[in-house]
């Protein structure tokens, strides 16, 4: 698991960036962040050395001169749509992230609903809001959005919006998920501003894909990928290209917008300050790169667990979806095999000898862990305990979970708790790890391992349970699995 990517480094310098570019509209800029501003998981899964929480350290930087404001779409209200990486609804997290921004010391300003229209849900939302304390928003669907610019850029287009009152010279703009709305609050606040005589500008902060890398290096296909339900189509930006004769990378909807940002810039300030979609941004990714060849494999990597999410969505759903379609063309065009992530062949391969569903995770060094069902473990918990032992160094044979140990936690789930399945998940096999390790040392040991399993890759036979999925998650482990469940019914939890 090679460092590709410089932290420290970015941090500075991107900071240093987005300090230049608010000086360069008179003080007052809003900065339209994409992706995840907080946790962004993604990144640090293609560019390893990036951490989770770099970009809201490098706002830290900043210090006072930073105002958060995040955006929420109120069809994803209503929708209930939810973080595939948390597990939870678009409206927890926003209240999720408006805690961990004030616990950083910065100023959140309130909460945007973009294209609200009386959805009920919106306004449950926004009477949660209210008694709260915090500040909410509304902004309006426009008729012939993004095009009809006339319409846009007037009182019955933007000018319909709530204002939202900021003080300070950098506000960012931030939301649980793509497809928030954030740009057009970035250029509803534009408008109201030039309408108040206020001097203020946009930029716009995504880490993918990366402008200045090549259209199909593996970073920039990760991205494709991981953006896939969305239909983003990673293109040459045409309006870059025709004004400085270079080549750069963006996506279709930055593309398809800018013709209003130029519009918009000409209404207002008799010109516009960029030449291309491009040059809004301020992405210093690249600069950052130490190791391009780790993070070409950590790309890979990251384009084969997003073609396995997808087979596993469409089995859910039981139809072939859009995005298993767009998913398997990013894997051909990126020549993606199953050998970039060993823990698939040898998953498979255990379940082949055991007849039974299997597990594999690869280690940090490259060993291969693999675990089985059995009739007291699930392959899940099994292969968690033999992860453990590995790293521990303790012999294979060793039973650290004895069965006169797993076995009253079996009787409680069947005949107390009106489980049918008396195999043990990983939370629970965790916890019965935890106890023995009072009067246990190899369960002691083996517990102090669980740190060195993040960014390890898992694989599985079958379809995990939710259990089991969420506790690989929490302890930083990437996972993927066959579209096949363990047992043939209809109804799976």
């Amino acid at each position: 698991m090679r460092t590709g990517f410089d932290n420290e480094k970015y941090i500075i310098i991107q900071s240093e960036r987005i300090k230049k570019r608010i000086a360069e509209f008179g003080g007052k800029l809003y900065l339209e962040f994409g992706g995840k501003l907080f946790d962004d998981y993604h990144a640090s899964r293609v560019l390893p050395g990036f951490e989770p929480d770099t970009k809201i350290r490098m706002l830290k930087s900043i210090g006072s001169d930073v105002e958060i404001i995040i955006a929420i779409c109120a069809n994803d209200i209503e929708k209930n749509k939810q973080r595939g990486d948390l597990g939870i609804s678009y409206d927890d997290d926003a209240l999720r992230l408006m805690d961990v921004f004030r616990s950083m010391g910065f100023y959140v300003g309130g909460v945007v609903i973009t294209q609200y229209a009386n959805q009920p849900s919106a306004d449950i939302f926004r009477k949660r809001l209210t008694s709260l304390g915090i500040r909410s928003y509304l902004h309006y669907p426009i008729k012939g959005y993004p095009h009809n610019i006339n319409d846009i850029v007037s009182e019955e287009g933007y000018g319909r919006n709530d204002y939202i009152e900021t003080s300070r010279p950098l506000v960012v703009v931030t939301a649980p998920g793509p497809g928030s709305g954030k740009m057009a609050t970035c250029l509803s606040q534009l408008y109201h501003d030039f309408q108040l005589g206020i001097s203020s500008g946009y930029a716009k902060f995504e880490t993918f894909p990366v402008w200045d890398l090549p259209l199909n290096h593996p970073v920039n296909q990760a991205y494709e990928a991981a953006t896939a339900d969305l239909n983003d189509i990673n293109m040459i930006d045409p309006y870059h290209l025709e004004a400085y004769g270079v080549t750069a990378v963006n996506y279709n909807r930055d593309v398809e917008i800018f013709p209003v940002m130029q519009a918009m810039f000409k209404r207002l300030l008799g010109h516009c300050p960029y030449a291309s979609p491009t040059d809004m941004g301020v992405n210093m990714i690249s600069r950052c790169i130490i190791d391009d060849e780790a993070c070409r494999i950590a790309s890979r990597r990251e384009i084969l667990r997003r073609y396995y999410i997808a087979q596993v969505e469409a089995k859910k759903l039981g139809v072939e979806t859009q995005t298993l379609r767009k998913s398997e063309l990013i894997v051909k065009k990126a020549g993606v095999s199953t050998d970039v992530l060993p823990a698939i062949g040898a998953a498979l391969l255990r379940e082949q000898t055991t007849g039974a569903p299997a597990a594999a995770i690869e280690l940090s060094d490259g060993r291969v862990v693999t675990g089985k069902t059995s009739s007291l473990l699930g392959c899940a918990a099994a292969l968690m305990l033999n992860a453990l032992k590995e790293l521990a160094g303790i012999r294979k044979e060793v039973k650290l979970l004895p069965p006169e140990v797993i076995e009253p936690i079996t009787r409680l789930k069947i005949d107390n708790l009106g489980h049918h399945n008396p195999r043990l998940h990983t939370d629970e096999i965790l916890v019965a790890l935890c106890v023995s390790a009072a009067g246990n040392p190899e369960a002691a040991l083996a517990q102090k391992q669980l740190s060195k399993l993040k960014g390890c890759d898992a694989h599985f036979s079958v379809i995990p349970s939710s259990v089991d999925e969420k506790i690989y998650k929490r302890l930083g482990i990437n996972i993927s699995c066959e579209p096949k469940y363990e047992i043939s019914k209809l109804y799976h939890k």
